[in-house]
């Protein structure tokens, strides 16, 4: 079963032109600081905040959900938006290249997104 906040997160990056946006359920993996990850890159740094800028009105606007800590707006190279649960990366695209999250974490359940997924 899909979490709908997750739902949300997605379509919000994918209105803004998110690329490869993909969730990981991390429940079952006993070592996970959150419930979910879900990743997502774009081209630029303006790009990528306005991806993160579009997550955090969209959570605030149909989940009533702030967000409790955010990291990387300084530079936008990769942003982290902390909900406790779930943690958002939004990558610029050569740093998702080179950090691999998803290899990180490949034991977990993948979902990925796309715009004709898009509600």
């Amino acid at each position: 079963m899909e979490n709908n906040d997750i739902r949300v997160i997605a379509d919000a990056m994918l209105e803004k032109k998110g690329m490869d946006v993909v969730s990981l359920d991390l429940r079952t993996i006993g070592t996970a600081i959150s419930d979910y990850f879900i990743v997502c890159n774009a081209d630029s740094t303006t790009n990528v905040n306005a991806i993160a800028d579009n997550v955090e009105d969209r959570m605030l606007e149909k989940c009533r959900r702030k967000v409790l800590r955010s990291q990387g707006k300084e530079n936008s190279f990769w942003i982290i938006l902390d909900y406790g649960d779930i943690v958002v990366h939004i990558f610029q695209t050569e740093y998702r290249e080179f950090y691999r999250l998803e290899d990180l974490w490949a034991d977990a359940a993948r979902h990925e997104y796309s715009e004709d997924s898009v509600r």
